[in-house]
């Protein structure tokens, strides 16, 4: 008889280069925020429900007594609460000025707009803590501003107004956030096709309402993707507060530093900080789920309905 024929072993192939370069790429990446992002939140997950010894030091025993703590007291949540309000101000009064700017920039100008651009987003390459210092510097008892008003003699003592209240929170954070909130908005200003400007205004339409029914649903992906990054940012800020706003005015970071620090109450300042984490977690959630919804007219979804 003859015998059956050997079926040939089933080898597994090598990966190809391009998967290879794919992993050499996505693989450091993917250990640094193992490391550097989840890891330590999970770290703070954890230690949100444990306790402390009368030194203060965290004793590993499970307790529900941070998360209490949390929501018992009205600092922390009325806290919370005002931060929000200050971040919707920010937010509001940095797409207030970025989308005018960005479109003269984009639609208005014809020469030196990069020159423009480029002067805009210079603050950026500026430190953070110089800029709030200016603004200090400017609001202050002795500062520029009281310095012109009472050499016009609109005022004839300094204003004590100006600085630790909570709108020279609100200007410098406004001052410190806007470029993040332009170079989105103006980017989206660039990629809308001009022949649906110039079709606009062909059917009759005036600047008003090509504007308004034409760019700026257009722009709305860039202008929802910079209202984003200002929010979220002015959430997690504590220095310009504590600059600006002085000692009685406080923002949630302030007290999840005061607790990691003078306080040594960290398991409290980890049930803050993860409230935190899933509050921003939400408002991404939220603002991905509206650029997705006015991304395009092609897509046939969302807002414009209907079909390309």
């Amino acid at each position: 008889m003859q015998a059956a024929p050997v079926a040939p072993a089933l080898t597994k192939s090598p990966p190809s280069p391009r998967r290879r370069a794919l992993l050499f790429l996505v693989l450091p990446t993917s250990l640094w925020l193992l490391f550097f992002l989840v890891l330590p939140y999970c770290g703070l997950l954890v230690q949100s429900f444990l306790g402390t010894n009368e030194f203060g030091d965290v004793v590993f025993s499970p307790t529900l007594d941070p998360w209490k703590s949390f929501f018992k007291k009205s600092l922390y949540t009325g806290t919370l609460f005002y931060t929000f309000k200050i971040a919707t101000i920010v937010t509001l009064a940095s797409v207030a000025f970025s989308v005018p700017l960005a479109y003269f920039i984009a639609f208005k100008l014809t020469r030196g707009k990069q020159l423009v651009y480029t002067l805009v987003v210079v603050p950026l390459w500026v430190s953070y803590i110089v800029r709030a210092y200016a603004w200090k510097i400017i609001l202050g008892r002795e500062g520029i501003l009281n310095t012109f008003l009472q050499w016009t003699g609109i005022t004839h003592a300094p204003v004590e107004a100006f600085l630790y209240s909570q709108w020279a929170i609100v200007i410098g954070l406004v001052h410190i956030y806007t470029p993040f909130v332009l170079m989105p908005v103006y980017t989206a200003f660039e990629n809308i096709p001009r022949p649906l400007i110039e079709a606009s205004k062909d059917l009759g339409a005036g600047r008003l309402t090509t504007f308004f029914r034409v760019v700026l649903p257009l722009a709305l992906p860039g202008v929802i993707a910079g209202a984003t990054f200002a929010f979220v940012l002015t959430l997690g800020d504590f220095l310009a507060p504590l600059l600006l706003g002085g000692t009685d005015t406080m923002m949630i970071s302030n007290i999840v530093q005061n607790l990691f620090g003078t306080s040594n109450d960290r398991p409290l300042g980890s049930v803050v900080g993860m409230v935190m984490l899933a509050i921003v977690l939400l408002v991404l959630e939220a603002t991905a789920r509206a650029e997705k919804n006015f991304a395009s007219l092609e897509s046939g979804r969302g807002r414009f309905g209907g079909t390309a």
